[in-house]
C-alpha cells in the first residue's frame, strides 16, 4: 500500500510499505477514505524530531470501511462506515472506565512512562502506524472505532476522530459559565473548532486571537470577536485590548489552541533546532529530560485569563525543563487542565451536533481536500500556512 513516511525534519515521502494484517485477535483492518492533516502532525516535522524514526508512518485522523476483523471484535463487520479515534483504549480498565482512555492500563505506553499510544505519533507513543495510508490496522478494535451512517460525505464525520473531541474538551475543561467570556489563542483547527462549540455551548463572548489573516476572517464570519496579533506591538497590548472588552478582569477562561510552535523564545527556538540535529541516540534522551516549550502562548494566557478563572491547553507542550510563573498562578489562583483528548469520553455527546443542520460547520471546515500523492506538498503548505490552509484531508 502506499503510505507517507517520515524521513527527517521537513521530510516526508509517499513511499509504498507492507499491507497492515491482523496480529491481535482485537484487531481491525480498515481501508482508509479520508485522514486529516493536524496541527500536531507539524510537532513531528519540526520539533520531535529526536523521537522520530525513518520510515514511520504519519498521522492519526482517519476515517473509512472495516475490510477485516479479529475473533475479538464482536460489534463490527466488513463493511461498517467507521471514524477511528487517534489513541488507542481497551475501553474497559479502571481509566477507560472512569472517562480517561488517554490514560488506558491496558495499552499505556509503559517502557516511555505514557499514556495510551497513539497513531502516528513518536515512540514516545508506542511508533504505531499511522492513518495517512492506504490502510490502517487498528488495535482494541472492541472499543474504538465509532460507527457512523452511510449517506453524508465523510467530511461530516471524519472530525470525530481528533479535531471535535479536541475542541469539546478544551472548552469543557475551560469551564466557561453560561453567558461567560473565553479567549481562545491559536485559529487553527482546534482553535476555530473551539470558538464553535464554545459558542453552541453558551458562551456569552468568544475571544479570538492570531495573525493568519485568513484564519482571522473565518473565525469573524462565524461571530468571534478577533484579535490580530500583528495590530499589536507586544502582549501587554493585546492584554489589555481583551480585558477592555471584559470590565477590566480578563476573560472568564483562555483556551491556549496552539501550544509549543508558538511565536516566542528565539532561544527555546534555537534549542529546538539544535536538538533535532542531534544523533538520534543523542537528542533523544537530551529533550526528554531538558527539552524547552516556546511558551509564548501559555504566558499570555496566564497574564490575560481573569483572577480565580481557568486555562485550558489543547496545544501540544512536550517540554521537561520549562520555566513557569508559579508566583503569578499562585497569585491569581488560576486554575489550569490539558492533555490529550479523551475520544470516546466525549463522541455520543458531539454526535447530536452532526446533523444536516451543521451547527458545527463541519461539512465546509476543511480548506484543501487533497490525494494521498500530495501530501508532502499539502505539509509543506499547512506549515508555512500558504494558499489559506487550515485544515487538509487527505483522500487516498
Amino acid at each position: 500500500m502506499k503510505a507517507l513516511t517520515w524521513q527527517g525534519k521537513r521530510d516526508v515521502r509517499v513511499e509504498t510499505v507492507p499491507d497492515p494484517k491482523i496480529e491481535e485477535p482485537t484487531d481491525a483492518i480498515i481501508r482508509i477514505t479520508s485522514s486529516g492533516l493536524c496541527g500536531s502532525d507539524l510537532h513531528l516535522y519540526e520539533v520531535l524530531t529526536p523521537f522520530m524514526t525513518p520510515g514511520d508512518i504519519l498521522g492519526h485522523e482517519p476515517m473509512g470501511i472495516v475490510e477485516e476483523v479479529g475473533a475479538g471484535v464482536p460489534d463490527l463487520q466488513a463493511g461498517d462506515r467507521v471514524v477511528v479515534p487517534f489513541q488507542i483504549a481497551c475501553g474497559n480498565c479502571w481509566m477507560c472506565l472512569t472517562g480517561l482512555p488517554t490514560q488506558c492500563e491496558t495499552t499505556q505506553v509503559t517502557a516511555e512512562g505514557m499514556g495510551a499510544p497513539l497513531f502516528g505519533y513518536t515512540r514516545l507513543y508506542g511508533a504505531v502506524p499511522g492513518a495517512q495510508a492506504e490502510y490502517l490496522r487498528v488495535p482494541q478494535a472492541q472499543f474504538g472505532p465509532i460507527k457512523v451512517p452511510e449517506g453524508p460525505a465523510d467530511d461530516r464525520f471524519v472530525y470525530l476522530s481528533d479535531v471535535l473531541p479536541t475542541a469539546w474538551q478544551a472548552v469543557a475543561y475551560a469551564e466557561v459559565p453560561k453567558g461567560g467570556s473565553v479567549a481562545v489563542l491559536g485559529l487553527g483547527p482546534i482553535g476555530d473548532m473551539a470558538c464553535r462549540i464554545a459558542q453552541v455551548r453558551g458562551a456569552g463572548r468568544v475571544f479570538g486571537v492570531d495573525l493568519v489573516p485568513e484564519r482571522l476572517r473565518r473565525a469573524k464570519a462565524r461571530g468571534v470577536e478577533t484579535f490580530d496579533l500583528r495590530s499589536f506591538d507586544d502582549e501587554k497590548e493585546l492584554v489589555e485590548a481583551i480585558r477592555d472588552q471584559t470590565d477590566g478582569r480578563g476573560p472568564d477562561a483562555v483556551i491556549d489552541a496552539v501550544g509549543t510552535e508558538a511565536h516566542g523564545s528565539a532561544a527555546a527556538r534555537m534549542v529546538q533546532n539544535a536538538s533535532a540535529l542531534l544523533p538520534r541516540k543523542i537528542s533523544g534522551p537530551l529533550a526528554e529530560r531538558f527539552s524547552v516549550d516556546r511558551l509564548a502562548a501559555l504566558y499570555t494566557a496566564i497574564e490575560l485569563v481573569r483572577r480565580g478563572g481557568t486555562i485550558s491547553l489543547s496545544g501540544v507542550y512536550g517540554g521537561m525543563a520549562d520555566p513557569m510563573p508559579m508566583l503569578t498562578l499562585f497569585d491569581k489562583q488560576v486554575q489550569m487542565r490539558m492533555g490529550q483528548a479523551n475520544v470516546r469520553r466525549w463522541s455520543d455527546e458531539i454526535i447530536p451536533y452532526l446533523t444536516d443542520e451543521d451547527p458545527l460547520g463541519v461539512d465546509d471546515f476543511a480548506t484543501h481536500r487533497v490525494s494521498l500523492d500530495e501530501a508532502p506538498e499539502a505539509y509543506d503548505m499547512f506549515q508555512k500556512k500558504r494558499d489559506g490552509a487550515v485544515k487538509v484531508l487527505f483522500q487516498p
